[in-house]
């Protein structure tokens, strides 16, 4: 890989807002269906459909978000697309547990998919258009591996943040529940599960309900977490397309490609 291609100012900034969106995508994604199937208590059929806006609007508009960046040039879609999938991450910090679909997850994952849609198409445009032409494809593999790896470390990262929050509010949560010693050893060992984490046995009915409450209550609390941090990620990657992609047209000749061409890297 020519170390060259970073002194692009759009290459270096492309790949920078590529590492912090895709990082959030996949990071946030992550724990979707957890928190859908484990507390929501969706089906996986159900969990699985609820992201399927996400998949219909980037293909319907991927198109039309290709034609932006010679309209507009790249700065303003790569601002605004990465901005909007930040307010998606906080809808989905919004919802506790329970609600219709349609008004506690829907918005989110519309507002999600309307600024990915926005965002991907001018990506991988300016990515291609920062270099040669003899690069392109080296470029597009550069981008495509920053994304991949984004959405490993995002993981690992916010697992560990996850894990953190939903400990100290289960602590929190326990305490006045009164859980003998065995108990609340048990719980504690239990925890890295998560929402998983299995009602210790022996409990009275209050002790039990309240236990299953707090597990739940607790992983929402670690969600929220997640997703606002997805959402920071999101705006930063917005900030960095304002400060590093100029606004400059795209070379026409990848502009005219075909939309499934110009899918980008980490979707």
């Amino acid at each position: 890989m020519p170390l060259s291609l970073f002194k692009s100012r759009n290459f270096a900034g492309a790949n920078l807002l590529t590492l912090l969106l895709y990082g959030a995508l996949g990071g946030a994604l992550y724990f979707v269906p957890f928190n859908l199937i484990q507390v929501q208590g969706y089906s996986p059929t159900a969990a699985g459909a609820t992201l399927l806006p996400f998949s219909i609007l980037m293909f319907v508009l991927s198109r039309w978000s290709g034609g932006l960046i010679t309209r507009y040039g790249a700065k303003l879609p790569l601002t605004l697309g990465p901005l909007l999938v930040a307010v998606g991450y906080g809808l989905f910090a919004v919802p506790g547990i329970g609600g219709s679909y349609w008004t506690t997850f829907f918005p989110a994952v519309l507002a999600l998919s309307i600024g990915m849609a926005i965002t991907v198409a001018p990506l991988t445009t300016t990515v291609m258009g920062a270099v040669d032409v003899s690069y392109s494809g080296v470029a597009s593999g550069v981008n495509n591996a920053v994304s991949r790896v984004a959405g490993l470390v995002a993981i690992a990262v916010l697992g560990i943040i996850m894990l953190g929050v939903f400990s100290g509010s289960l602590d929190t949560r326990s305490v006045p529940l009164g859980l003998p010693a065995p108990a609340q050893a048990s719980l504690d060992a239990d925890r890295v599960k998560l929402a998983e984490a299995q009602v210790p046995p022996g409990l009275s009915a209050s002790q039990s309900a309240g236990v299953k409450e707090s597990i739940s209550q607790s992983f929402v609390e670690g969600f929220r977490a997640v997703m606002l941090i997805a959402a920071a990620l999101a705006v930063g990657s917005g900030v960095c397309a304002f400060l590093l992609i100029d606004g400059k047209a795209a070379r026409p000749s990848l502009v005219e490609q075909p939309a499934d061409q110009l899918e980008p890297s980490g979707t």
